[in-house]
């Protein structure tokens, strides 16, 4: 039997980027495997909740366009949850704005990073294993102080808490795993000169092709999921 994984849709992409590449629980779904699991979807940033940890065998937090600091109501409800989440050990993984909404609700720090925009191909260490990693990122806030207990599991110079460990079937991510670079590069190239300094936006890109590890990590939060 499937196992059914909910999913805390944190916000909407939108405009053609949604409607050409999918909006954030479907990058997830194909991420994931669109047969491997069932899946629900639970609009949190539109005050859509599940009513217990236990409606759904395993979770994922998406990322958003919104600050994890910024005053919406349905961000301390959903804080409560991941509490929740955290106390009953169902599997959970946030992603960015997920990575974010984790960590503050468990006792950390996010704010907008002095750093600046970290965009496209990022490399990040492995502290467990040692190995460098390359994944896809966008984002410009966070994780600045550690929840009490939170152990590192990924870092680079420019996001020192780039992933993190809460228990053994709860954790995050800062980078996009489900992000493919088609998607970043319409992404950078819809947000260029207004959001995004020009010559960054165009470092990102002429990177995008280089090799990743987008699906092995794709592969590792399906496993973690399907405990």
């Amino acid at each position: 039997m499937k196992k059914t994984v909910g999913i805390l849709r944190t916000g909407y992409i939108g405009g053609s980027l949604g409607a050409d590449h999918g909006e954030y629980p479907e990058m997830f779904i194909t991420m994931l495997g669109e047969n491997r699991f069932d899946y629900r979807t639970y609009s949190v940033v539109d005050g859509e909740f599940p009513d217990a940890p236990t409606d759904c065998d395993a979770w994922i937090i998406t990322g958003s366009k919104h600050g994890v600091y910024e005053d919406h109501a349905w961000i301390p409800p959903l804080e409560d949850f991941i509490r929740q989440l955290a106390a009953s050990q169902q599997p959970t993984v946030g992603i960015c704005f997920g990575h974010q909404i984790m960590a503050q609700a468990l006792g950390g720090k996010v704010e907008k990073s002095t750093r600046g925009w970290g965009i496209g191909p990022h490399e990040y260490v492995n502290v467990r294993s040692g190995e460098t990693v390359k994944l896809l990122a966008f984002h410009q806030d966070q994780v600045v102080e550690l929840p009490p207990g939170a152990e590192i599991t990924h870092r680079s110079d420019f996001c020192p808490f780039a992933g993190l460990q809460y228990s053994e079937t709860c954790y995050s991510l800062q980078p996009h795993p489900e992000h493919t670079p088609d998607f970043v590069a319409d992404l950078i190239s819809e947000r260029r000169r207004t959001v995004l300094p020009d010559d960054l936006a165009e470092q990102a890109l002429s990177r995008l092709l280089d090799p990743n590890h987008q699906d092995e990590y794709g592969r590792k939060i399906s496993a973690s999921l399907d405990k």
